[in-house]
């Protein structure tokens, strides 16, 4: 049976405030985790989906995501492509933001056990992660930052091909993820290029996946995603 390229484009334009996970209702899930603030997951008026902190002094952990039902093969992932902002241009030190694809979630993005993010770490500098289980990349810089204006990400399956020598095979696209981001002019540019980012050992699915996330403090912040592409292969 052959395959076929496909894209499925999300965006949340409208009321929309994803259900937490055990309703199983739609595609998207949320999970907050507050004590006595009131953060919020929902759509925005202008269009995105706004993972809002609020003032509280406390923990607050915000996770939009597919509810650990995980769509995608990570052998038939092409590309990812997400159009993001921050809502402020200095990110708070207690504040953590990721933004990719994700096995089942955990409230530490570093506990996840496959994923290909990008990461806000305590400043809008835009660092990079991957893990297959084996292979482990954390904060790996890109030198870009996520601020105020609307960004596309893009996280690649398809351009790097990491061959190994016989009798071994390709590893195939995941072998070697991309990544690139809008610069400061508005150019999509490859970044953190000089790394291999391999996920090979890894051969499940994964999940799109949002966290904004903070320590106890009464920092605040907002990330907004106005939409989400994923290319991937279907039978067909």
């Amino acid at each position: 049976m052959g395959y076929r390229l496909v894209t499925d484009c999300f965006h949340f334009r409208g009321a929309i405030a994803p259900p937490a996970v055990a309703s199983r209702q739609g595609t998207w899930c949320s999970k907050i985790t507050a004590a006595g603030g009131s953060p919020t997951i929902k759509s925005g008026s202008g269009g995105a989906m706004e993972l809002a902190l609020d003032a509280t002094n406390e923990v607050q952990n915000l996770c939009l995501y597919m509810g650990d039902v995980l769509p995608y093969d990570i052998d038939l992932i092409k590309r990812l492509r997400v159009l993001a902002k921050m809502s402020t241009a200095s990110l708070a030190a207690t504040v953590t933001a990721v933004i990719g694809l994700a096995s089942a979630r955990n409230d530490d993005p570093d506990a996840i056990a496959a994923a290909a993010l990008f990461k806000l770490a305590g400043s809008n500098a835009v660092v990079l992660e991957t893990d297959d289980g084996v292979i482990n990349n954390d904060d790996v810089a890109t030198g870009e930052t996520l601020g105020t204006t609307y960004k596309w990400l893009t996280i690649d399956f398809s351009q790097g091909i990491q061959t190994v020598a016989p009798p071994g095979t390709c590893k195939g696209g995941k072998g070697s993820v991309g990544f690139a981001i809008d610069n400061a002019a508005g150019s999509h540019r490859a970044v953190a290029a000089r790394t291999l980012f391999d996920m090979s050992n890894y051969s499940g699915n994964l999940q799109l996946f949002a966290q904004l996330q903070k320590t106890a403090a009464t920092a605040v912040g907002t990330l907004s995603i106005l939409q989400f592409e994923i290319d991937h292969h279907i039978p067909g």
